[in-house]
């Protein structure tokens, strides 16, 4: 199996891979400092037998995709690439106005379009796995508990505004509608459907899986939580690294039970 991983330098995505790569995976990490597994004695072993691939690049950069597109697709079935493993999460920075910010306010949105639109072309394409969050939408919003409803409102609003575009463009890209108002401006400005090299509507409707966990901790794995395709209400916490089991041992184990949909996760 051939993984092109993209956030995945640490949280969810580090722990997936990790994961993958003990079951024999290949995985290339598109990293800004790939420095940043100079001192990880486990991806170090797989650099070394070749299992683990770094790409220094940014996901903002389409050719920096791009090209770490080409380098995952390398080896036994070239140009082939089984899944991207999207887990894009900027490290934000806190305004006593605003909440928590991150730089550039549509970083998920604008690497997931590099993704999309560097796409391998290939005869199979790539399954998608991308880890958004819970209560983004109106619907899911409402669901939670009070006490989240008021800090995801204040403090996780602007993170949330850009997770709520990387979704906006999954749901056209996979032809799921659409009920909440267009993300801002400032994160899909006018005209993104037909950025070039974007899958068209509905043309990725089996190849992604959006998962929404609830609010995220640095727990151990406990292996144990609730998953659902449809909103799970009261949701509180779930640990990064059982979001992680929940990718690797059920996700991509059971691909044509979840393909297409939008999986939520809790304890």
């Amino acid at each position: 199996m051939k993984i092109l991983a993209i956030g995945a330098s640490r949280n969810i995505g580090y722990y997936a891979s990790i994961r993958l790569l003990e079951k024999g995976a290949t995985i290339t990490f598109l990293l800004r400092s790939p420095s940043v597994f100079d001192n990880d004695e486990k991806i170090q072993g797989y650099i070394a037998s070749g299992k683990a691939r770094l790409v220094k690049g940014d996901a903002l950069v389409k050719e920096d995709v791009r090209r770490a597109w080409e380098v995952a697709g390398q080896g036994e079935r070239e140009g082939q690439v089984d899944f991207l493993l999207f887990t894009v999460g900027g490290t934000p920075h806190f305004s006593l106005t605003k909440g928590f910010l991150i730089t550039p306010p549509n970083l998920c949105t604008a690497s997931l379009l590099n993704a999309l639109t560097t796409l391998p072309a290939t005869s199979s394409r790539p399954n998608i796995i991308a880890i958004t969050s819970n209560g983004l939408d109106e619907a899911s919003h409402k669901a939670l508990p009070l006490a989240m409803r008021l800090m995801y409102g204040y403090l996780l609003d602007g993170p949330h505004k850009d997770k709520l575009g990387a979704e906006r463009v999954l749901a056209h890209t996979t032809g799921r509608a659409w009920a909440d108002p267009e993300p801002e401006g400032h994160i899909l400005p006018k005209g993104w459907e037909t950025t070039p090299g974007l899958p068209g509507k509905g043309e990725l409707k089996d190849e992604v899986v959006v998962v929404r966990p609830a609010l995220l901790t640095d727990g151990a794995a406990k292996e144990k939580y609730r998953t659902s395709d449809t909103i799970i209400p009261g949701a509180y916490t779930v640990s990064r690294k059982d979001v992680a089991h929940f990718i690797v041992e059920d996700i991509i184990k059971n691909w044509d039970s979840w393909k297409g949909k939008t999986a939520s996760i809790v304890y």
